[in-house]
């Protein structure tokens, strides 16, 4: 059996398919695979370990048909069409779970960065704008006591309640489509209205699925029902705010800082103006970048991609 690998992985899940005799083929350029190059190598494997944000869509699946499994390095599948790749019975895995605690890390350090200016501060220094003691200039805002919102509390928006509850002692409120009984009874998050979480949140950190439903949640209509000292996190997807009208909020000062793991495109420009601003705290996708959560990634895709080869439902199928 061939396998695809679209970038790369870490050698602990390349490792587990050697050792069951698998050839594997990896793409090594200092570029993103194309679609068409993507759709090319692939006609020459039997499966695909997907790297990056690959489109995995209804063209590239009747072009491969042929494949047995899809294995994504990553616990989102936005990028994929689900209901196509049923119709063609192609399964598909993700990886969930072993990223949680490695994107909450991020969050929590987007959110303390931002309430102290930490990174445009930092940039001064380099700068050699180190000026004498000024006490009353470039201040941040102290978290302790605040509210956290959470859009979307699973395991990652969990993770990251527990971060602010054992620092920072602060209330919990969150929104999802359904309620979490079970989270309300771990963490005492209280289940509030959309509305209700952008009037109440002090901090509102995102950690909901990219749907058709979150696309361009994040307007300027919304960001204006928020509180003008509110700090904004996103580690989901960038596709869930509008960029543009994050930036007028911000200029604008309708809410006080933001803090992004993800933007809207990937990369972004260097010369995008949320790098210059002083509430602005923005990092290069990094939500999982540890060398444990990698490692295990890899190793939930080598079961994936095993399972998948001998027929066998996946061990962590996308739903």
């Amino acid at each position: 059996m061939k396998v695809f690998i679209s970038g790369n992985i870490a050698a602990e899940g390349i490792n587990e398919l050697k050792a069951n005799d698998i050839e594997i083929t990896q793409w090594t350029a200092d570029k993103p695979i194309t679609a068409k190059e993507l759709i090319d190598a692939c006609q020459q494997h039997d499966a695909l370990i997907s790297v990056g944000r690959n489109k995995i869509n209804a063209e590239f699946l009747q072009a491969c048909k042929h494949l047995k499994v899809i294995a994504l390095h990553s616990v989102g599948y936005d990028q994929v069409d689900v209901a196509t790749a049923k119709k063609l019975n192609i399964p598909i895995g993700n990886t969930p779970g072993v990223l949680s605690a490695a994107t909450a890390d991020t969050a929590f350090l987007l959110m303390l960065a931002v309430s102290r200016k930490a990174f445009f501060l930092h940039k001064k220094i380099i700068a050699g704008d180190w000026k004498a003691y000024q006490p009353t200039v470039e201040l941040g805002i102290e978290l302790k006591g605040k509210t956290l919102g959470v859009l979307g509390l699973g395991n990652i928006g969990i993770e990251m309640a527990k971060k602010c509850i054992a620092l920072y002692q602060m209330p919990v409120v969150y929104h999802n489509r359904s309620q979490n009984p079970e989270a309300e009874r771990e963490i005492g998050a209280k289940y509030v209205s959309f509305e209700e979480l952008l009037a109440q949140s002090d901090v509102l950190t995102v950690h909901t699925a990219l749907t058709p439903e979150t696309q361009g949640l994040f307007t300027l209509d919304v960001f204006k029902q928020m509180k003008s000292n509110a700090i904004f996190i996103n580690t989901a997807r960038g596709g869930i705010h509008n960029e543009t009208d994050l930036i007028e909020a911000l200029q604008q000062k309708l809410i006080w800082g933001a803090g992004l793991d993800v933007t809207n495109p990937e990369p972004m420009d260097k010369d995008n103006p949320l790098l210059q601003m002083e509430n602005v705290a923005v990092l290069p996708h990094i939500g999982s970048a540890t060398e444990e959560t990698r490692t295990a990634m890899a190793k939930i895709i080598a079961q994936n991609i095993l399972a998948g080869l001998k027929g066998e439902p996946l061990p962590y199928p996308v739903d």
